[in-house]
């Protein structure tokens, strides 16, 4: 664990799925699915590195990588001794250093870079640790779970205690946990048959080939064109049948008004839940949607910048499923107070992974909730888009519609460097032409 940290490199690294359209929804129509990308390099003389990201879709990632590069004089210097010792105090060092918090705080640019770096220390971490996250936490106490733990601003919805407590109450059952993930894995549904750029034809195609998969669970991207999403709900129904379970996804695009009607004239199409249906700022807007579409639930957190506003977003009554995202948030630290948050109200996570490299984080996320938090399987699925897989060295591997448990040691977010090479920005073989 006496690994020193002695450098940060931070990499500008996009794909063009702006040319296929993979990723495209009612707001962001010609995404290029990229990362800021950090390597941790450590004196330990055995070349184990620590790899993280943080999801970009574009053009403003040279923002974040600017951003990474002012907390480097956080992290060069600091041992993995320090970090395991007092981890939540080394989130701390990067939320709170005394001039940088101005530009937050806990959230915006600065934010997504403070996920990059906490993630590629995690990442670093875990590989000492020969374990992959989701079980380096796995197998931590309660109380060194909850010392990685920021509760400032939480005590008044959630203490340590009562964190301990939920913790506790499942800290027997893990081992049969872990091993109904090992031999089934965790449940997924799929959003790449429902990109809203994609035709009709490729839409019905897409489907039919999730189905031949295993797939059961399915969502599709929603728009501000009342008879074009009632058009795609009713193409996507004649396709996965009445018995799969189907979701829609605004991306943001509506108003609170509009939002409601546009799900009411949904309703005949049993959606599990809306996503994202108006700005993700908006919680007492998010809570008149509730209100007014049930049975449709709501659900959000893609864009929630800090666990401050999902606390706010379930005392509010504001969602019915939490949609945490492992880069928005400030990295696993500020994932799992929200996992905590998420016990305490009753709600499930549901992680949001539609960008590069998300995937692979989530799904040890949402093993860390099922094995050490929630112990529950109940309306909890991870969501898995198809592309982008490829340009990593331990990519996520799905089966029949479940995310298959990862055994290499790490947080999975380790790219190729042949996929580097390829993928940087505006140098790499696949932007010089």
């Amino acid at each position: 664990m006496a690994r020193r940290i002695i450098d940060l490199v931070a990499r500008d690294i996009r794909t063009p799925t702006s040319r296929t359209l993979a990723g495209s929804d009612a707001v962001h129509k010609d995404p290029d699915y990229s990362a800021a990308y950090v390597v941790l390099k450590t004196d330990a003389g055995d070349g184990l590195e620590g790899h993280g990201l943080t999801f970009t879709i574009g053009r403003g990632t040279e923002v974040v990588i600017k951003a990474i590069e002012a907390l480097r004089h956080l992290v060069v210097g600091v041992t993995l001794e320090q970090v395991g010792a007092d981890f939540n105090g080394f989130w701390r060092s990067l939320t709170n250093e005394s001039q940088l918090r101005w530009l937050g705080p806990e959230k915006g640019v600065l934010h997504l870079a403070t996920a990059a770096v906490v993630n590629a220390v995690w990442d670093l971490y875990a590989k000492s640790e020969g374990k992959p996250v989701w079980k380096l936490v796995a197998d931590m106490t309660p109380e060194q779970f909850v010392a990685c733990v920021d509760f400032r601003y939480l005590s008044d919805a959630l203490t340590r205690a009562q964190a301990l407590e939920i913790l506790h109450r499942n800290l027997a059952t893990r081992a049969a946990r872990e091993a109904e993930m090992r031999r089934d894995g965790y449940p997924a549904y799929i959003t790449s048959a429902g990109w809203l750029g994609y035709p009709d034809d490729k839409v019905r195609a897409l489907c039919r080939e999730a189905l031949k998969d295993g797939w059961t669970r399915f969502k599709m991207k929603v728009g501000l064109n009342r008879e074009e999403n009632i058009h795609r709900a009713t193409l996507m129904r004649q396709e996965i049948g009445a018995d799969a379970t189907l979701m829609a996804d605004a991306n943001q695009v509506w108003d609170v008004g509009e939002a409601i009607e546009q799900i009411k004239a949904l309703r005949p199409f049993n959606l599990l839940w809306i996503e994202e249906p108006t700005s993700p700022d908006d919680i007492l807007g998010h809570a008149a949607i509730r209100r007014a579409v049930r049975p449709i639930g709501v659900a959000t957190g893609e864009h929630c910048a800090n666990r401050v506003m999902f606390k706010q977003l379930m005392q509010a009554g504001a969602i019915d499923f939490c949609q945490l995202d492992s880069c928005r948030l400030g990295g696993l630290n500020e994932v799992m107070a929200v996992l905590l948050l998420a016990a305490k109200f009753g709600l499930p996570v549901c992680p949001h992974a539609g960008g590069i490299g998300l995937c692979e984080y989530v799904q040890h996320i949402s093993l860390i909730d099922y094995v050490c938090v929630s112990a529950s399987l109940e309306n909890r699925m991870i969501e898995f888009a198809d592309h982008g897989h490829e340009y990593f060295k331990h990519p996520v591997h799905v089966r029949r519609g479940r995310y298959v448990v990862p055994a290499d040691a790490g947080y999975s977010a380790e790219m190729l460097p042949q996929s580097l090479a390829q993928l940087e920005f505006p140098g790499g073989s696949v932007w010089r032409g």
